[in-house]
């Protein structure tokens, strides 16, 4: 494929973007200084129906975890067993998101977000397969955007057979822009030629949804375009089964299409609408991983709160020194901030009266980024033996605890669906919407003068009314937010903290103008304030719901906690060390400090000693592995 421009992919991912804000959202209103508590609180609940099958379910997948899976065996042989595989189809697990009029269990986000997080607490590689397939594999676009058609036919087999969803390609990851895989019209069928790296499930599915580009021709619009592809398909070939850090189990490889025919029917959406369909399904697909680190973190509370109290150092249980205390006060409140910011993004998201595109992105962000903090602090309490493996540890006569293995696993959180940095970019991207909506003309070098004036006129109207707004708030009020007790100070801090973290970035705009989309390392900490903040309103909020003296108390840590690190960031959106880095990665990347890399060898470079590599276990009889 052509060279692809800066200004040309910008304006593919522009184009897939949800431009229009029909219902309102709290993350939206809280980057331009309007803490809107009236959105979150009172904490939406789930209707008397939606709990009582979301918890009959969640003690049938208990059970079956409990007693059913050795999660061991998993880890040791890298592959989920087959017997596993039909278990939680028995049970229904395949189709938790598929409406039960298709045969699914049609639970709620909430519950279907508990479940993951008790799948995935007994194998990480468990909450990957059940989620692939449900938070963007094919129920969820073909749920969105299939025709009735499509629903009859997919949504059924989707309760008992396996999807995946195929966007990733060696050359291509957050740049759609330069996507190579093609699906050419041919009649009332398409042709898909290309090739996908990272296709989790995609060595055991039965059904696809394929990401391909459709020439621009006589009668088609193009563009990249989504299918649903039958995965024993003749033309397609999975050339290998990747092997990760951690995640053993999970089945990711590499596809090969090779003049794949596709039936036409099986277009989701219009041409050209493939990536729009892919985002808007991410909306609370998303929700899928933040929950799984939630249970993370969880686990992590009751392992630190075990071992803390069991081993006694220099005559006193290791919590109760100051350094250890620390490490348990910061994994337990961070636990319960997590959970909470989940609960309240799903309730959001089945509440549907709530536009939660910025939540669930934020809960994505902040809770792969948090989870792997509060493992890596768990590792450091455990000593040794968080390093050491469940099974050497079990082999000794140990309790085989997986410290190591949960460190491993949670670290690919921050790369799925949308890096940190991606991540980052997108919120930025959706918190200052309203700012380039009224004045994104005037430093568009692509507006004519006309244009312009307007943005002028426009974005005068606009800041003459905004920008009084965040010099006074309830935040100065003492007696604002009675109703949360203890919390209301920290409710206060979050609406005085939202009216400036609105000023930096009127500021920042002000300063840079259209520079500013450049200046990743400030929008980064802006977005990262934004999520502690998001974070400390879901915490406050679920805890004056739980309405118990021990939910106050992990609340109160945690945004004591928060408030720290914000306060932090604030000082760094503009002391820092960014130009200075720039410079320096530059001439790293020109080679200036080759001569400071010698003494060392690469380990990458094969030698006449490396034996082809073993092939790992598959399902698949159409696996052809190959070396890279």
């Amino acid at each position: 494929m052509a060279h692809v421009d800066e200004r040309t992919a910008r304006r593919v991912a522009e184009e897939a973007r949800e431009t229009a804000w029909r219902l309102p959202s709290f993350g939206k209103q809280l980057f331009l200084g309007d803490f809107r508590l009236d959105l979150i609180h009172p904490h939406p609940r789930a209707d008397e129906e939606a709990r009582g099958k979301g918890e009959e379910f969640l003690a049938r997948l208990r059970e079956f975890c409990e007693t059913k899976v050795d999660p061991q065996t998993i880890e040791r042989e890298a592959r989920i067993p087959d017997d596993v595989i039909k278990g939680l189809k028995a049970l229904g697990a395949f189709g938790m998101k598929i409406p039960e009029e298709y045969g699914g269990l049609g639970l709620s986000q909430v519950y279907y977000n508990k479940a993951l997080m008790l799948a995935g607490s007994t194998h990480s590689a468990l909450g990957a397969l059940l989620s692939a397939h449900q938070s963007i594999g094919v129920p969820q676009p073909v749920k969105l955007f299939g025709t009735d058609r499509q629903k009859r036919t997919f949504l059924p087999r989707c309760v008992n057979e396996i999807s995946a969803f195929l966007l990733t390609e060696p050359d291509v990851g957050s740049d759609p822009a330069r996507l190579r895989t093609t699906a050419v019209p041919d009649g009332d069928e398409y042709v898909i030629d290309g090739v996908k790296l990272w296709t989790t499930n995609g060595v055991v599915a039965d059904l696809l949804v394929v990401m391909a580009r459709v020439p621009e021709s006589e009668g088609h619009r193009g563009g990249i375009t989504a299918f649903v592809v039958e995965a024993n398909s003749e033309g397609i070939t999975v050339e290998n089964r990747n092997a990760f850090m951690g995640l053993r189990g999970i089945e990711n490889g590499v596809t090969r299409f090779h003049q794949v025919r596709v039936p036409a029917a099986n277009r989701v959406g219009k041409e050209g609408q493939g990536l729009k369909i892919a985002l808007t399904t991410l909306n609370t697909g998303r929700l899928s991983l933040p929950a799984m680190c939630a249970g993370a973190a969880k686990w992590c509370t009751m392992i630190a709160r075990e071992w803390s109290k069991e081993r006694v150092q220099w005559g006193r249980p290791v919590g109760e020194h100051e350094a250890v205390s620390a490490k348990i006060s910061f994994i337990a409140a961070t636990a319960y901030a997590l959970e909470a910011m989940v609960d309240l993004s799903s309730a959001l998201a089945d509440d549907e009266r709530n536009d939660i595109r910025i939540e669930a992105a934020l809960a994505k962000l902040y809770a792969s980024e948090m989870a792997c903090r509060v493992a890596d602090e768990l590792v450091q309490i455990r000593g040794g033996r968080g390093y050491e493996t469940a099974e050497s540890l079990a082999a000794r006569g140990e309790r085989g605890v997986p410290v190591e293995q949960l460190l491993r696993d949670l670290r690919i959180n921050r790369i799925f669906e949308g890096s940190s940095e991606i991540m980052r970019l997108l919120i930025a991207r959706e918190a200052v919407d309203t700012h380039l909506s009224v004045a994104g003309d005037i430093i568009d070098p692509d507006a004519d003068l006309k244009a312009k004036a307007k943005a002028v006129g426009r974005a005068g109207g606009f800041y003459s009314t905004w920008f009084p707004t965040l010099l006074a708030g309830a935040g100065q009020r003492p007696g604002s937010y009675a109703e949360f007790g203890p919390l209301a100070r920290h409710l206060r801090y979050v609406e005085r903290s939202s009216r400036k973290l609105a000023r930096s970035v009127f500021y920042a705009a002000g300063r840079w103008q259209g520079g500013l989309e450049r200046r990743q390392g400030f929008l980064g900490r802006m977005v990262d304030i934004g999520a502690e903040l998001f974070a400390m309103s879901a915490v406050c909020v679920r805890a004056k719901a739980d309405d118990r003296p021990e939910a106050y108390e992990l609340a109160e840590a945690f945004c004591a906690q928060a408030r720290v690190r914000i306060g932090e960031l604030f000082d760094r959106l503009w002391h820092n060390t960014d130009a200075l880095d720039g410079r320096l990665a530059r001439k790293v990347m020109d080679g200036r400090y080759t001569w400071m890399e010698e003494g060392v060898l690469d380990p990458s470079i094969p030698g006449p000693w490396i034996a082809e590599p073993e092939p790992g276990p598959s399902r698949r009889k159409n696996v052809r592995h190959t070396v890279a």
